[in-house]
């Protein structure tokens, strides 16, 4: 089914927001004690860097990936091995934004821990053109949001940003947007600390490659 304007429209600001906060369909605790200070994950498997990807080249379908995945893309992402995650499907209510819960056009999931960091993915049901896909990234350069100018590449077109307090709240979260194919794809990693990790850049970096690979069926 073709996206339709009225479709598009109602999702751009949803995406540019950028906030995609989940009602979730799913959800599950991951370790022993969901309210103990979260361990971190073991270095030991960190993960594809997006500039050894060929990201443009990949095709990603618009459909449900989330359970492809891997646990320890998401264990390195969110520093550890405890954490609650959610997701939803095309047609199903979800709070796409602060204050802003409506029908789903879009497949996503969601990983977070208790102590404030939050890995997100999702793709558009709809079809999106190479057009649409330009103000798409547009949008993602909302007001406290800059781009990562040595941000690698997420499919073509695409944006990389750094949102600080005044788009999310509170802390800071990166995000790469990109059109695969005809499927506009999307995945953040943020935190609600006033303090940014060191790594965090790297761990976001590594995050979406892990998210692209998955939603490409090449992980």
């Amino acid at each position: 089914m073709s996206a339709s304007a009225s479709d598009l429209r109602r999702l751009l600001p949803a995406v540019a927001l950028a906030a995609l906060a989940f009602v979730g369909v799913t959800s599950c605790d991951h370790g022993d004690d969901a309210g103990a200070p979260a361990p971190r994950a073991t270095p030991t498997e960190v993960g594809t860097p997006l500039a050894s990807l060929a990201t443009d080249r990949l095709v990603v379908a618009r459909a449900p990936f989330c359970d492809a995945v891997a646990p320890t893309a998401v264990e390195a992402a969110l520093d550890s091995h405890v954490y609650d995650d959610a997701s939803y499907g095309n047609g199903d209510r979800a709070r796409l934004a602060r204050g802003v819960t409506d029908v789903a056009h879009e497949y996503g999931c969601s990983w977070r821990t208790s102590d404030g960091v939050v890995a997100k993915a999702w793709v558009f049901a709809p079809p999106v053109t190479r057009a649409q896909g330009r103000r798409l990234a547009h949008a993602q350069l909302r007001p406290g949001c800059s781009a990562i100018k040595a941000g690698a590449g997420f499919g073509a077109p695409s944006v990389a940003t750094s949102c600080g307090p005044r788009a999310t709240g509170k802390g800071t979260e990166l995000g790469y947007f990109g059109l695969f194919g005809d499927a506009w794809l999307g995945c953040t990693l943020g935190t609600t600390a006033a303090t940014e990790p060191p790594d965090l850049v790297e761990r976001a970096d590594r995050w979406c490659a892990a998210v692209a690979q998955a939603a490409s069926g090449t992980a």
